[in-house]
């Protein structure tokens, strides 16, 4: 469970949220569960997750459950002729949602006047106006039209959400440096951590993940999705030159083929482990690993786990990724290529900075979820007063602006939200 929000004053709770989310409540504990688990302490939050088609259902529905105190996830089973059918897809979850949060639904009462809070554009035109929100929300936490498998129509709805949002929040320097160049009012928040949780990898009294005991070996460690953003040339030659020591992955492998992961007697693939596990395994890290591939999708990335290796008290390699250069230099060891990273892998496992481990350990108490997230909602709340308080002359004249600013292609979206099954 997180943490209390800090100064959490009467006027400030039951703000609720409907979340559109292109990621699952269950997998990988990210961003998104990081900073709505600690919202939900000011305001109910409906997390919608992407439909799950199944061919053996004729009847659409909605799957909620109660994860967390306050978290609802909502997801939507539909029938498998619907698979590949976006747009009619997304207009019978919003018909399920309404459903559900109707005065006389299960969650009846709950979701009044929501703030819509968007992680994917993708549903924007048809869920924007559709639950009477008090405002809109874009927690941009990477540029996903660089992302493999990324639909073309990504580009023009962000544009448009973009353009409805009254606030913009990104996870990283470089996109909210390039969202400010298309909205006023974008803020910069990058990774938080959970500070005591991932302390706990410098205690004595935790155990050690099982598969690392009595390895015998320096062990290379990483935690996080394996999928098209992590160099896979590297990692292989990384196993190759330092046959003395355990390269370890732990995370769900996403989006590549598994069969062409490098594969050496002392590489380990251990697929996804839960969140709970992460501090076991990292305790057994001589040296932390962000061997990311610098591409598209990388090119905006604000590694969450950057912090979080932090907290564990581990030297940390990484390549050049832009956003890490720029926010956890030194304390990073930055490589411009691989044989950089090689050697600098072998310098933390011979001789670690341990002036630079204390470094990071004091960054990331500097940077908890709690005080970000605290931050975030303030923003947040005064965007709500600034759109309540507008004249409705000043809203339709921003609104005009903005409709300008959207593309053909996106007004055609914005257009049409109302023939989306509505």
């Amino acid at each position: 469970m997180p943490s209390p929000l800090p100064h959490l004053a009467a006027d400030t709770l039951d703000v609720s949220l409907i979340v559109h989310s292109h990621l699952r409540w269950d997998f990988v504990w990210q961003r998104p569960q990081q900073i709505l688990s600690r919202l939900a302490q000011r305001g109910h939050v409906l997390f919608v997750e992407e439909p799950v088609h199944l061919d053996d259902i004729s009847t659409p529905r909605l799957d909620v459950s109660l994860p967390m105190p306050r978290v609802h996830r909502a997801v939507p089973i539909l029938p498998g002729e619907l698979r590949g059918r976006y747009d009619e897809s997304i207009a019978i979850v919003r018909d399920l949602v309404r459903r559900q949060i109707a005065a006389d639904g299960p969650l009846g009462g709950l979701f009044d006047r929501p703030v819509q809070w968007f992680y994917t554009p993708m549903p924007a035109p048809a869920m924007i106006g559709a639950f009477d929100e008090r405002g809109i929300v874009y927690d941009c936490m990477d540029e996903l039209s660089k992302f493999r498998f990324a639909p073309t129509e990504l580009v023009d709805r962000e544009r448009y959400l973009v353009a409805q949002s009254d606030v913009v929040f990104t996870g990283g320097y470089r996109l909210s440096r390039a969202k400010s160049r298309i909205h006023r009012n974008v803020h910069f928040f990058g990774c938080g951590v959970d500070v005591d949780h991932f302390a706990r990898a410098r205690s004595e009294e935790l155990p050690l993940a099982p598969e690392l005991v009595g390895l015998g070996k320096k062990v290379m460690g990483y935690f996080g999705v394996v999928d098209e953003r992590l160099d896979y040339d590297l990692l292989r030659i990384l196993a190759a030159r330092n046959p003395d020591a355990e390269l370890v992955m732990v995370g769900p492998v996403v989006k590549v083929d598994p069969r062409e992961l490098p594969q050496a007697p002392n590489i380990r693939w251990l697929g996804q482990r839960q969140y709970a596990e992460l501090p076991s395994y990292v305790k057994g890290f001589d040296v932390c690993l962000m061997p990311f591939a610098l591409n598209e999708a990388t090119e905006y990335i604000n590694p969450t786990k950057t912090l979080e290796y932090m907290a564990a008290g581990k030297p940390i390699v990484s390549t050049a990724v832009s956003d890490v250069v720029h926010n956890f230099t030194p304390v990073v060891a930055v490589a411009e290529s691989r044989d950089e990273f090689v050697n600098a892998v072998r310098h933390a496992l011979v001789s670690p900075d341990m002036s630079m481990v204390a470094r990071g350990i004091e960054q990331a108490r500097a940077n908890t979820w709690e005080s970000i997230v605290a931050r975030m909602d303030r923003i947040m709340r005064e965007a709500l007063r600034v759109r309540e308080e507008r004249p409705a002359a000043v809203a339709s004249e921003r609104s005009s602006r903005r409709g300008e600013r959207v593309s053909r292609s996106s007004r055609t979206l914005a257009a049409a939200a109302d023939e989306i099954g509505d």
